[in-house]
C-alpha cells in the first residue's frame, strides 16, 4: 500500500483551472513528479500503521484541496522532527478538553507538544471578471507559441459557452497575428491586438502579448498569461492571529511546551506580518525631536485580552510551504514572551525570533532544512516542466 500507484503516466501539462490539487499530484507525468509522489510514499510510509488511512484519504480527496495540502503539511512536520533526532507520537490522549493534538514530540529526554494548521491567504472579494475554470482550461489547451492573451469578461450568461467556436476563432485570429511586427507596432505606440468573442449573452475580450523571442514555441506555456485583477487580498495578520488562537486553547493544559505551527500560503509573504500578529503593531511615538519606537498590545502574545495566551510557547511558521519549496524553506519558531509560557525547545533546523523589550531579535538556524529531512538543496531535480514532453492533454 502506497498514497500513489506506480504506472505509465504520459500528461506532463501544467495544473489545469479545473483540476483538483489531488488529481494533478496523481496525474502529472514527469521526473521531477516521480520524484514528488515517491518522497510522500516514503514520508507517510514512517507514519505509526494506524495514523496511515486517515493521512492517505486526505491526500488523495478529490474535493478538497485544503485537506490535500494540510496532510503534506503534516508530513513535512513529522518527517522534519524524525530527522530531528526526536520519537513522535501521533494524536496522544493529553491536555485537560478530551480532544488529541498532532504530535507528542521527545527529544533528548525532554517532551512537548506541537499542533498543525494550514492556512491559505484568499482573494477578499470575488475576481472582477471570473472565467469558468472549463473555459479557462479550453483557451489553455489551444496552441499559441508566439502569444499568450489576457482576458476580460464585458458580459457573463447563466451558462458555460461551447468551447469548439471558442477555440477555433482564437486559433485563426492568433494565426493572423506576426509576433515581431506587433512588437514593432507596440514600439510605435499603437495598441496591442484585441479580439472580442461573442456566443449568446457572453462576450470576451482578448488581449494578445507577443512571447519573448527565447519563450516561442514552449509547449507547456499556457495561452492565458493575464487574468484579471481581483477586489483584493484578505489581511495576512489576521489570518496568521486567527489560525493560532482557534488552535492555542483547543487542548486545554497540556503541562508541556505547546507549539502552534502554521504553515500558510500567501501571495506576499511577510515575517512583518507575523510579527505584528504575534508581538503586536509596531508603532512610532513623536516626542519632541526624538522619536521612540513601540508596539500596540494587539498582538497574539501581547494583547490585554490575551488570558490563557501563555499556555502557547512558540509558533512555528514556513511561507508557502509544499513539495517542491520544503527544501529551500527555513522554518522560523516565534517565541512567546509570555513569562507564564514554558520554553519552546528549538530544533537545529528552525531559525528563531524573538521579542526583546520592542524589538525582535533573530537567530539563524545551525543546520538546513535538506539535511534534516535527508533531501539534496535543490529538491525535486530538474524542471518541473521541460520545453518538451509527450502529452495527451489535447
Amino acid at each position: 500500500m502506497a498514497v500513489y500507484m506506480s504506472w505509465d503516466r504520459t500528461d506532463a501539462s501544467p495544473k489545469r483551472a479545473a483540476e483538483t490539487d489531488a488529481e494533478f499530484f496523481g496525474r502529472i507525468a514527469g521526473p521531477f513528479w516521480d520524484q514528488v509522489r515517491d518522497v510522500i510514499n516514503e514520508w507517510w510510509s514512517h507514519l505509526p500503521d494506524h495514523a496511515q488511512p486517515g493521512v492517505r484519504s486526505r491526500l488523495l480527496d478529490r474535493n478538497s484541496d485544503t485537506n490535500v495540502y494540510s496532510a503534506l503539511w503534516e508530513l513535512y512536520l513529522h518527517e522534519m522532527l524524525l530527522g530531528s533526532g526526536c520519537t513522535v507520537e501521533i494524536e496522544p490522549g493529553i491536555g485537560t478538553r478530551g480532544k488529541n493534538p498532532d504530535f507528542l514530540v521527545t527529544r533528548d529526554g525532554e517532551q512537548f507538544v506541537v499542533e498543525a494548521i494550514w492556512t491559505a491567504q484568499r482573494l477578499s472579494g470575488s475576481a472582477s471578471n471570473p472565467l469558468p475554470p472549463q473555459l479557462a482550461d479550453a483557451i489553455d489547451r489551444l496552441p499559441s507559441p508566439n502569444f499568450f492573451l489576457s482576458y476580460e469578461l464585458d458580459r457573463v450568461g447563466l451558462a458555460t459557452p461551447p468551447q469548439k467556436r471558442l477555440k477555433s476563432e482564437l486559433t485563426r485570429w492568433l494565426a493572423s497575428l506576426d509576433p515581431d511586427q506587433v512588437i514593432a507596432e507596440h514600439e510605435r505606440k499603437v495598441p496591442l491586438p484585441k479580439h472580442t468573442w461573442q456566443d449568446g449573452d457572453w462576450s470576451v475580450t482578448f488581449q494578445a502579448f507577443p512571447r519573448d523571442p527565447g519563450a516561442r514555441g514552449n509547449p507547456t506555456s499556457r495561452t492565458i498569461g493575464i487574468h484579471p485583477v481581483s477586489d483584493g487580498l484578505d489581511d495576512q495578520p489576521e489570518r496568521v492571529l486567527d489560525a493560532v488562537r482557534r488552535k492555542g486553547g483547543k487542548y486545554g493544559d497540556l503541562a508541556l511546551p505547546f507549539i502552534v505551527a502554521v504553515g500558510h500560503a500567501a501571495f506576499f509573504p511577510e515575517d512583518e506580518d507575523t510579527e505584528t500578529a504575534l508581538y503586536g503593531t509596531s508603532v512610532e511615538y513623536a516626542h519632541g525631536r526624538t522619536p521612540t519606537f513601540g508596539r500596540k498590545r494587539d498582538g497574539y502574545w501581547t494583547a490585554t485580552s490575551a488570558h490563557g495566551h501563555g499556555r502557547v510557547s512558540g509558533v512555528l511558521t514556513v511561507h508557502n510551504p509544499a513539495p517542491w519549496t520544503w527544501t529551500k524553506k527555513t522554518p522560523v519558531l516565534w517565541q512567546s514572551p509570555d513569562p507564564s509560557s514554558r520554553p519552546a525547545p528549538i530544533l537545529p533546523s528552525w531559525a528563531t525570533a524573538q521579542l526583546v523589550d520592542v524589538q525582535v531579535v533573530r537567530q539563524p538556524a545551525t543546520c538546513s532544512a535538506n539535511a534534516v529531512l535527508g533531501l539534496p538543496e535543490l529538491w525535486p531535480v530538474g524542471e518541473a516542466f521541460p520545453r518538451h514532453h509527450p502529452s495527451n492533454a489535447d
